[in-house]
């Protein structure tokens, strides 16, 4: 069995491919730093399985981006995976009660899935209103208008795992019967967290569906992975300005800058402010000349 990992597979006689993500020491990572509530939690995990399953079969070099905004509790979401299956992503949310359900959270929301490619000049982006049902109903419904691929996905997510199972039709090896299609549907809704406990292997796939002949995959790693960097740091001070950043460091000594996603901390002092912002002078005087 496999943790931290997705399984792509697909049905020898159905023209359908598939793929099951466990996300259990990255997942928890991704949590560390932060308090969320439950509901919020919840989603979060989703979003990391979604995402993770989304980037799977993307190109070497990509990037998806999920993103739900909206005017409920839960303002914010956002998750990215790249291609190599790195994830990160946080969520805001305020005033949230630990019976709220996904629709409590989101009002008049959009999730915007956006996929970047080192090789694509201009990058792709789709959007969809979000279904006050789940989370995998909207992406459902994003595949769907967006793309044209019949999808079914099930999440699944808590304090220590979170995962999930997405099936797809290939319109590419004819369609399926809407018997086939309906029946793979209920058999993918029947995951529970309880059987991603152990991770992800060829033995769950068949208990899954133990009707069918499903050809299964090498599995693939995924893990957290922040992008922060102190380069990026430095231009987060750099927008704020030389005057703010030396009135905060005159306070305080030193300005610190951390990140959201991952909670890493870069510090600069009075020197490394002037080195900074030295630069930026060194940068003008010479596009002047």
């Amino acid at each position: 069995m496999n943790r931290d990992a997705v399984l792509p597979f697909s049905f020898e006689t159905l023209p359908v491919r598939g793929a099951i993500v466990q996300l259990s020491d990255a997942w928890r990572r991704l949590l560390r730093g932060h308090d969320y509530d439950v509901p919020v939690r919840d989603v979060l995990g989703h979003a990391a399985a979604a995402t993770t399953l989304i980037a799977q079969s993307l190109k070497a070099g990509s990037l998806v981006t999920l993103q739900i905004t909206g005017e409920g509790p839960m303002s914010m979401l956002v998750m990215q995976c790249t291609s190599a299956l790195h994830f990160r992503g946080l969520a805001s949310a305020a005033g949230i009660a630990r019976s709220d359900r996904f629709s409590d959270l989101v009002s008049a929301a959009r999730c915007a899935i956006t996929v970047d490619n080192d090789n694509s000049e201009r990058p792709y982006q789709g959007i969809v209103e979000v279904s006050g049902e789940s989370l995998a109903a909207s992406l459902e419904a994003y595949y769907l208008r967006s793309a044209q691929i019949p999808s079914h996905l099930m999440l699944v997510a808590n304090d220590s795992i979170c995962g999930g199972i997405l099936l797809q039709q290939m319109p590419d090896r004819g369609d399926a019967s809407r018997d086939d299609w309906q029946r793979l549907g209920y058999l993918s809704a029947t995951l529970r967290l309880a059987d991603l406990a152990g991770g992800v292997g060829t033995e769950l796939i068949g208990n899954l569906f133990a009707a069918d002949d499903v050809r299964v995959y090498e599995p693939r790693a995924a893990s957290f992975r922040c992008r922060c960097s102190r380069r990026r740091a430095a231009n987060v001070l750099k927008l704020l300005g030389e005057d703010e950043c030396l009135a905060a460091c005159a306070s305080d000594e030193r300005v610190v800058v951390t990140c959201e996603y991952c909670g890493r901390r870069q510090s600069f002092d009075a020197v490394d402010l002037m080195l900074l912002f030295a630069e930026k002078s060194v940068y003008r005087s010479t596009e002047m000349h």
